[in-house]
């Protein structure tokens, strides 16, 4: 019942026929292990994280070429990490409800 871009969002109204898509979903097991190797990936690179975040930033708030610094921060950062990092610079979209 959720909107799933890309499943069952903006879809061609024109199609003779939708796609029929299975989908698969991780057991809790998968989930701790993605959950734990996160946590294990934050410890290891705790030390060089804040360095490349505030790199990040910085380039973000100079207008440099954000792209080249997000190369380098993904070997030391989650992707939750840099977008946490990114909207404290450049704010976060809200739509309009």
């Amino acid at each position: 019942d959720l909107p799933l871009v890309g499943v069952n969002m903006f879809l061609n109204p024109e199609a003779r026929e939708q796609p029929t898509i299975d989908l698969a979903r991780s057991t809790d097991e998968e989930k701790r292990s993605q959950l734990d190797r996160l946590q294990n990936f934050h410890e290891r690179h705790e030390h060089r994280a804040k360095q490349a975040l505030d790199r990040l930033k910085t380039c973000v708030i100079e207008n440099r070429n954000v792209f080249e610094e997000l190369m380098t921060s993904v070997r030391y950062c989650s992707v939750g990490q840099i977008t946490s990092a990114l909207f404290e610079v450049g704010g976060q979209y809200r739509r309009n409800m």
